[in-house]
């Protein structure tokens, strides 16, 4: 599941704002899962920017196009075949990671563990947050609201006389089971 979805976060489409451009990949899992993940982006030219750690372990994937990270690469938002790789300690490292790099658009967590999976929704800072779904859903037609004449990620303070609907934002919970968006 989490090959297909992270594959598809990615390059199902690569110039949208919901496009994944990070991947934080829990240390007991990276040995497995990053060699796997990193020849999809091989083969289909995804240049992938790693720190140290996961430099050292996609280092033998045929063909990858690897780059040191800096730390402006978390932050980034590439909108092309670019994706920043790190491999995190776990879930209290990947929610710390992304309230402070993420734009909080879209957050997503593959994981098997129902806490995991309910801190990370509680705890991500983010308009959109989802479990085990493609980021490629965060997207007005697909919530159910028709096309999208813009889109906030800001928290913006009301000016004038506010009610309560003035003074909600909305964040946007995704379940899913392995779902990509074709």
């Amino acid at each position: 599941m989490a090959l297909a979805v992270t594959d598809n976060a990615k390059t199902q489409k690569y110039s949208p704002c919901n496009a994944s451009e990070g991947l934080l990949v829990a240390r007991g899992v990276a040995a497995e899962f990053l060699p796997r993940i990193g020849a999809v982006f091989a083969a289909k030219g995804v240049e992938m920017r790693c720190d140290p750690e996961a430099l050292a372990i996609l280092r033998d994937v045929p063909g990858a196009d690897l780059k040191p990270a800096t730390e402006q690469d978390w932050s980034e938002e590439y909108l092309a075949a670019i994706i920043s790789i790190k491999v995190v300690a776990g879930v209290d490292e990947a929610i710390a990671h992304i309230n402070r790099y993420s734009s909080h658009h879209t957050d997503a967590i593959l994981t098997r563990d129902h806490v995991n999976a309910q801190r990370f929704l509680r705890e991500v800072d983010s308009a959109s947050v989802m479990v085990n779904a493609s980021t490629r859903f965060a997207d007005g037609f697909e919530y159910g609201l028709g096309a999208e004449i813009g889109i906030s990620t800001d928290k913006f303070h009301a000016r004038g006389p506010v009610g309560i609907e003035g003074l909600t934002s909305l964040k946007w919970i995704v379940l899913g089971n392995g779902e990509v968006r074709s």
